[in-house]
């Protein structure tokens, strides 16, 4: 039975719809948001889901192997988001899995991933800062419009606010924060849909 209720939700002027959490809130009402990202954070908690158009990477490797190309676009986009130094330091990828976006071609390659970045204090920061912050992060491909679509939902942990004990990953306890966000990122594949494809010659 899930634990949350969903609402259709459209994206970039209705171009692109979505089921999102109800108790979700568009931040571009709060405050500017890029023209090619789209922003929802919890209202009740901190965990934000980001749907972002990129432009497609395409791989230097040599390969013919779509896999290959595309395993190494998913870490290239995935060292974007959290920073190339740090990806190596503090950013752990804990699963990795080719993605069926229900609406979409079967032909077109989505892939998701899992990982948990822990966070460095630096000089002069701030207290409450998070422990770490979980990231499910999926990316769709699409090869003929030249166009990643990168679908980032970041879980942060902030002391106090999780139970510690719930969580092992390298033993499969994802607890309860992860365990929300993994339900939201099904239900995300499940309804994604393209609605007006002239978007990707917009931005």
């Amino acid at each position: 039975m899930p634990r949350h209720t969903f609402q259709p939700t459209p994206l970039f002027g209705g171009a692109l719809t979505v089921d999102l959490p109800t108790n979700f809130a568009d931040v571009s009402k709060l405050r500017q948001v890029p023209d090619n990202q789209e922003v929802y954070i919890d209202k009740d908690g901190f965990t934000s889901i980001i749907v972002d158009i990129t432009e497609r990477v395409s791989s230097s490797s040599s390969s013919d192997d779509p896999l290959e190309r595309d395993a190494k676009a998913l870490t290239t986009h995935l060292e974007e988001l959290v920073g190339v130094e740090d990806a190596a330091e503090t950013v752990q990828v804990w699963n990795t899995t080719e993605t069926q976006i229900s609406h979409l071609s079967e032909d077109i390659p989505a892939y998701t991933l899992i990982a948990t970045q822990t966070h460095r204090q630096r000089e002069g920061e701030r207290q409450g800062a998070p422990d770490f912050t979980a990231l499910i992060l999926t990316l769709i491909r699409l090869e003929k419009e030249q166009t990643d679509i990168l679908v980032t939902i970041n879980v942060p942990h902030i002391k106090g606010e999780y139970d510690e004990e719930e969580i092992d990953l390298a033993m499969g306890k994802q607890g309860e924060l992860i365990g929300d966000a993994v339900e939201y990122a099904a239900r995300i594949w499940e309804s994604f849909d393209v609605k007006d494809w002239g978007l990707f010659n917009e931005i």
